[in-house]
């Protein structure tokens, strides 16, 4: 059995961001032995600020990282800062604001539409995230997955309930669930509470972060709104059928592009497409992107993983290892 990897995950405080970074970091447990570490970006940390003599005495504690993985711009100089010192591997999973020249790996997703890709580039179909493909569907069980307003898409309280509230009529065989997201607004709720329809709306507040996961494992069907690309992602790696709740554009943008070219590729199915033939369509192929991009980081990153360590520091409480990981003591915050 090799030795294990050495990963230190840098967080910015955003759910999104930090399920991206579990996704691979988890993937990349799953094909060898890794230790887990995490480092929130504080203020001591962020920006330039890391850079300066003393800022990451605390990291001296923790063995030199293999891999340093972050999302989320305020990561990026801290990443550098890191590297610099300590050595090791560094990923980002975005397209940077920074040159993709100073980092090792960017994870970046087709809908960036980069027009040159250089060998550090690895270009992923939307988000990662820790979903797993399941065998265990149930056509019985329903999942509908609502958003909120966002700079892409207009929102419209009456739109998205009218939408579900077809879905949910076509479908008295289906056990429904609902959830939000933290963007759902309060009025949505409202309406949801005095429409009168089938089905447990769960709100956001009240679900963990293996809830979602865990939903999707056996959720036959999923319906998602359009402007969440990172939970349309977690429906597609699950393997089960999507289809996406319509919101009207509020611009053009790489965002509305990736969603018109994922219906147009029949990875998902628009909600005029539905009500036309009341089925879903299944993609051919899993959605896997978490595990095959652990894969090619794997290949490029660690070609003699047999002498790597990963580290991922617990800095926060709560956070979990991935693989096996030697107790270490926390960083100062």
């Amino acid at each position: 059995m090799s030795a294990p990897i050495t990963i230190w995950r840098f967080f910015d405080g955003r759910a999104g961001h930090r399920s991206q970074i579990l996704g691979l970091s988890e993937a990349i447990g799953r094909r060898c032995p890794v230790i887990c570490h995490d480092i929130p970006i504080t203020d001591r940390i962020r920006g330039l600020r890391s850079f300066l003599p003393g800022r990451l005495r605390s990291f001296d504690v923790l063995p030199s990282p293999a891999l340093l993985i972050g999302a989320g711009h305020s990561t990026h100089i801290p990443l550098l800062a890191a590297r610099r010192r300590f050595g090791g591997k560094i990923i980002v999973l975005m397209k940077p604001s920074l040159p993709l020249w100073m980092f090792d790996a960017c994870l970046i997703p087709a809908a960036d539409d980069l027009r040159r890709i250089p060998a550090s580039v690895i270009v992923t179909e939307g988000a990662l995230n820790r979903v797993r493909p399941s065998a265990i569907l149930d056509p019985r069980r329903g999942l509908i997955l609502i958003g909120g307003p966002s700079d892409h898409f207009s929102w419209s309280d009456e739109g998205v309930l009218s939408q579900i509230a077809a879905v949910i009529a076509d479908s008295p065989e289906i056990e429904w669930t609902l959830t939000t997201s933290r963007r759902t607004p309060p009025s949505f709720l409202e309406r949801w509470s005095s429409s009168g329809l089938r089905g447990q709306m769960i709100p956001v507040d009240q679900t963990g972060p293996d809830w979602l996961p865990a939903q999707l494992e056996t959720a036959g069907t999923v319906w998602v709104t359009n402007e969440s690309v990172s939970m349309i992602c977690e429906a597609l790696t699950s393997g089960t059928a999507v289809g996406i709740v319509h919101l009207d554009k509020a611009r053009d943008s790489r965002v509305t592009r990736g969603i018109d070219s994922m219906i147009s590729r029949g990875l998902v199915t628009s909600f005029e497409r539905w009500k036309s033939s009341s089925m879903l369509s299944r993609p051919s192929t899993t959605l896997d992107e978490a595990s095959r991009c652990a894969d090619l980081i794997i290949e490029r990153l660690l070609p003699d993983n047999s002498r790597i360590t990963i580290l991922v520091t617990r800095l926060q409480p709560g956070n979990g290892h991935t693989g096996s990981a030697a107790s270490t003591a926390p960083l100062h915050k």
